[in-house]
């Protein structure tokens, strides 16, 4: 198997290996095209009782490109979600956001930012439920109406992986039973941060696919206790894992762009009612992090604003 090269530099100069034959080359070539240069960056939005935002902040503004924060200045004003009710009428909230960047190429020396796809937390509703009594609550503590972990061991690295310097993530939903054990795991999407032979990362995203649903099958979750989700029958969740070689290229830093190659979106073999009229992008999760599905709050309208 030819080696992959790691291509998690700046992606403005990243450079494709070089193969044998001209097919290979073409092969090469179409993967190229398929490459994103992207950066995830978080902070919160208030929300008030007309759905439209009150205040926004972006954390670490410091590390952050300035084309990156002029859009999201520019844009997150003209937000507008599904109000926040709290019994049945419409409420105040803060919520979490991720928002995934991407820079496309306009020429040789001009790119254009924008916003691709966002995630905004459902802890708003949590927050605006204990504004008045609680108002320093919900911070540290563990939800009690949401699935969390209570033992996520770590995934262990294909060795073929390791030894080619193959890193990417792969974005797990999980279907937790009332027990908090998983019943069932798919992996939804697998990106590469290597480019090569679309033979080769084919087989890279299932290794890394195997690997991460091996290890997803033996986590633990806490069911919510509280909330109406109680009494579901499961639950889905999404969690991100990331497959990082220390020693091989830079460890993911806030604010800088990184190269990938995105991986088909897969079907989830089990019915997910509660994500009816709400398409997440896997992306926009945070590796690591527990994502209960149908709990993030609703965009109404485009991620630019207009």
């Amino acid at each position: 198997m030819k080696m992959i090269r790691d291509v998690s530099t700046l992606w403005l100069c990243a450079v494709l290996a070089c193969f044998a034959s001209a097919a290979d080359a073409q092969n090469v070539r179409a993967v190229r095209k398929q490459i994103e240069g992207s950066m995830l960056v978080t902070g919160r939005v208030t929300i008030t009782r007309e759905g439209t935002v009150g205040d926004w902040s972006i954390d670490r503004r410091e590390d952050l490109p300035p084309a990156v924060l002029n859009v999201i200045d520019a844009s997150a004003p003209g937000w507008r979600f599904e109000p926040i009710l709290v019994d049945g009428k419409p409420a105040h909230g803060s919520a979490r956001m991720s928002l995934r960047m991407v820079a496309e190429r306009i020429d040789d020396e001009r790119f254009r930012v924008s916003i691709r796809d966002g995630y905004f937390g459902r802890e708003a509703v949590r927050m605006a439920q204990r504004v008045d009594d609680r108002p320093d609550a919900a911070a540290g503590e563990v939800p009690t109406d949401q699935v969390s972990s209570a033992r996520m061991d770590a995934p262990r690295y294909p060795e073929l992986a390791l030894q080619a310097g193959v890193t990417g993530t792969v974005y797990l939903v999980v279907r937790v039973g009332p027990s908090g054990q998983v019943e069932q795991v798919v992996a939804e999407q697998v990106n590469l941060r290597v480019v090569g032979l679309e033979r080769e990362m084919a087989r890279m995203r299932e290794m890394l696919g195997r690997s991460a649903m091996a290890a997803a099958r033996r986590w633990q979750f806490r069911p919510p206790s509280s909330g109406e989700a109680a009494d579901a029958p499961f639950w889905s969740v999404r969690v991100p894992v990331d497959y990082r070689i220390h020693g091989v290229g830079p460890p993911e830093e806030y604010g800088r762009w990184e190269v990938y190659v995105p991986g088909p979106r897969m079907p989830v073999p089990w019915q997910m009612e509660s994500l009816e009229g709400i398409d997440i992008a896997p992306d926009t999760l945070i590796a690591g992090e527990v994502y209960q599905a149908g709990m993030a709050l609703k965009l109404l309208g485009p991620l630019d604003g207009g």
